[in-house]
């Protein structure tokens, strides 16, 4: 039966600590009411144990400040009050576990002493026992009357039903709004975030720094698992465990991530999901150039503001601190190399400096966690790289065939959720055809495809028109990604497949053996890269003559290797290059290369990127060593790289001690028989059977001597002149550019 009572003041400060509704005992004369529900509204309905005292009114509820706070109460407000009974219903209302938020009461008394969270759950359910809690609940807690009053918010309920729990049922908890406080309920205290309380909580931490419902794959990340796992076990298994046992170890978190590797690959993007992916403060995301500043002592003072909430929190609330998560991006805008920036403001070596104080200096923080991400890894200074700074150091590489297919799966599954994606498309085969490709040419590659199949439905005549029905019909089919492969999207770090095609116009003719010896010998040297049990580099020179036809050679040699990244290194990419410049272009395609799985460099020309003249003579010593170093120097454990080299000069590398940089060297003759030209006339269909004839019998008695290159060039040349004319004109070139002589001479 219901009554309408007033709200008031409880009657004094003993009984406003027992989180109680205090009624008057001739309210309820004849009736046990231990707990009373009140009804302030639809839906407005608070359920609290009741004490009695006389001097609270008759018609009177009295309620402390936090009881008054939590259910919207005001002074004389009219309110319904129900008696109200636990364990008549079949829901769950014995509390097997709650979560409580605790805070210093008074903001003013705050003190540093620790609080111990086990002691503090003894002490509450001594207070509260068999009393009810409301989820958003608000009370205030005396632990120790030594210490200061906390005030608590009940964050979560389990509970279990008690009838099944009695009879011995094996009972799971439910999560509930409301229930009853019993002395076997497991109480766990958590800090509020804002709090400077000292919350000491021993064994198991009951809020996880790990965000337990995080998936890579919905946060649209994919092909970094490896990298994810290593990120983890360095920078975060030391923050899961509580701060007591990191205390017992002397162990100090990581403080510092730095992601480097190829632009596209991801490194943002995870930065971004890790800040997401933790229980901490919100991630301060910062553009490296956004940190300078044209006034002096602005651009250092840009980084202390960034790091001033981490200090004033560690001060406070020292090892219960919570974690403050700082990302740059494109770091290495201001944490170049000290001493390498011209210029007389120094900014950046200041800037480096303030920032390597402020990570790990004298006053050192340990709730910071920074996040670095560059693409030049080389440019930034040594000092940030060291332990203690950003000393877990994650290359975000191009993702193998495993983590192609995550990213597919990702970027094509809104369109297989609507259904406008063929059957025809198969993930698995374009993960396979996309080597070398990055996650942002992956997206891109998408849609590329998706562009493609709508083109299908517009129709662009006079003016652009959509087909009515192009919602139903738009179907993304495997033709659009295989167009999007061909003409759209290329790798970064692909194959030079225009060059390539570029120095094989003419196709390769075999015109004898010691062609066939090459490409034999080039086979052993490709599977001798590819080999798993190998040292990872293997370099090859191919001499030979002006116009043998070195580069074309390599250059069919680099497109049988099939391997996902093939670079060409050609002086004419370089006129007019400083020598720096020069070794730095060099330096570059060899670092682009260390970053695929298995790498082609073709370097054509070598003298002329020596700068080599036979007059002087004279060539770059620079370069010179830049080269030696490079080919030298092995690949990253795990990548294999084959180097083709061509020049015409074999005596000036042996002078300047080249030869030796090389794995082997092989030899690429002129044509120097008579039946090696027939070959290589007969392959071209310049000349008639007749005429070839004619060229044989002439070829008698003369010794041959030419590049395969200088020949195609004369076909060239006679094919615009009359047939009957062509032999005569052949031979007589032939003779003027010296590849034709009596054996006599």
């Amino acid at each position: 039966m219901s009554k309408i009572f007033k709200v008031t003041r409880c009657p004094s400060d003993e009984l406003s600590l027992k989180n109680t509704a205090i009624l008057n005992d001739k309210d309820f004369p004849n009736e046990d009411v231990r707990y009373v529900e009140i009804i302030t509204g639809p839906n407005q309905h608070f359920v609290f144990s009741t004490d009695f005292h006389p001097e609270v009114p008759r018609g009177h509820v009295g309620f402390s400040l936090p009881q008054r706070k939590w259910a919207t109460l005001s002074i004389n407000q009219d309110i319904e009050v129900v008696p109200y009974k636990f364990h008549q219903t079949n829901r769950p209302d014995c509390l097997s576990q709650m979560i409580l938020e605790v805070d210093f009461f008074q903001k003013k008394t705050q003190s540093s002493e620790a609080y111990d969270s086990d002691l503090m759950g003894k002490e509450f359910l001594r207070q509260f026992a068999n009393k009810p809690f409301t989820e958003g609940q608000q009370l205030v807690f005396n632990f120790d009357e030594k210490k200061k009053l906390l005030g608590v918010v009940v964050k979560s309920l389990e509970a279990v039903d008690i009838k099944a729990y009695t009879s011995g049922e094996k009972v799971k908890p439910q999560q509930v709004r409301m229930g009853l406080l019993s002395p076997h309920t497991q109480v766990q205290f958590v800090k509020n975030d804002a709090s400077a309380l000292n919350l000491v909580i021993k064994g198991v931490q009951t809020r996880s720094i790990i965000n337990p419902d995080f998936d890579f794959q919905k946060m649209g990340v994919g092909g970094l698992d490896k990298e994810f796992n290593a990120i983890f076990r360095r920078a975060f298994a030391s923050r899961v465990f509580p701060a007591e046992v990191v205390q017992q170890l002397g162990c100090k978190h990581v403080k510092g991530i730095l992601l480097y590797g190829p632009p596209g690959t991801g490194k943002t993007l995870m930065a971004r999901q890790i800040g997401q992916m933790l229980n901490a403060r919100e991630p301060k995301i910062v553009n490296g150039p956004q940190i300078l500043d044209k006034y002096v002592g602005e651009s250092e003072a840009n980084i202390r503001r960034l790091f001033a909430e981490a200090e004033e929190e560690e001060k406070r609330c020292g090892p219960n601190s919570g974690l403050h998560i700082i990302i740059f991006d494109e770091i290495d805008a201001i944490c170049k190399s000290r001493g390498s920036v011209g210029g007389n403001t120094g900014v950046h070596d200041t800037v480096v400096n303030q920032l390597l104080a402020k990570i790990d200096g004298v006053e050192q923080l340990n709730n910071i966690l920074v996040i670095g991400m560059t693409n030049r890894r080389d440019m930034i200074d040594e000092a940030l790289l060291r332990p203690g700074r950003l000393e877990v150091q994650m290359e975000i590489g191009l993702p193998n065939e495993k983590g192609r297919l995550q990213i597919l799966n990702i970027h094509t599954s809104r369109m297989r959720d609507y259904k406008k994606i063929d059957q025809d498309v198969n993930i698995a085969e374009l993960a396979a055809r996309t080597k070398n490709f990055s996650g942002a040419e992956l997206e891109g590659l998408v849609r590329a495809a998706q562009s493609t199949a709508m083109n299908r439905l517009i129709k662009a005549s006079s003016k652009v028109e959509v087909d009515p029905e192009a919602m139903e019909k738009l179907l993304v089919c495997r033709s659009d990604f295989l167009h999007a492969l061909e003409y759209d999207i290329k790798p970064a770090f692909g194959t030079a497949a225009e060059m390539l095609e570029h120095f094989l116009c003419r196709g390769i003719i075999n015109w004898g053996a010691p062609v066939s010896n090459i490409f034999e010998d080039g086979e052993l040297f490709i599977q001798q890269a590819r080999a798993p049990d190998t040292s990872g580099l293997v370099s090859v020179l191919l001499e030979g003559p002006p116009n043998s036809g070195k580069t074309a050679l390599a250059a069919e040699l680099a497109k049988r290797s099939d391997f996902p990244f093939i670079k060409i290194c050609s002086p004419e990419d370089m006129v007019g290059f400083t020598e720096s410049a020069k070794c730095l272009t060099i330096r570059k395609v060899f670092d682009d290369a260390y970053r695929s799985t298995l790498s082609c460099i073709l370097v054509d020309n070598i003298e002329r990127l020596l700068d080599y003249g036979p007059i002087g003579p004279r060539y770059s010593n620079l370069t010179l060593q830049a080269l030696l170093v490079l080919l030298k120097k092995e690949p990253p454990r795990g990548r294999k790289l084959l180097v083709l080299c061509t020049s015409s000069r074999r005596q000036v590398l042996e002078d300047m001690e080249m030869l030796s940089a090389f794995t082997s060297v092989l030899h690429v003759p002129n044509l120097s028989r008579p039946e090696h030209l027939i070959s290589v006339l007969d392959v071209t269909e310049a000349f008639g059977k007749d005429d070839l004839q004619r060229i044989e019998r002439k070829l008698q008695g003369h010794r041959i001597f030419i590049g395969i290159k200088k020949v195609l060039a004369l076909i060239d040349l006679v094919k615009q002149t009359e047939e009957k004319h062509r032999v005569v004109k052949f031979l007589t070139k032939l003779e003027e550019e010296g590849g034709l002589m009596p054996i006599n001479q």
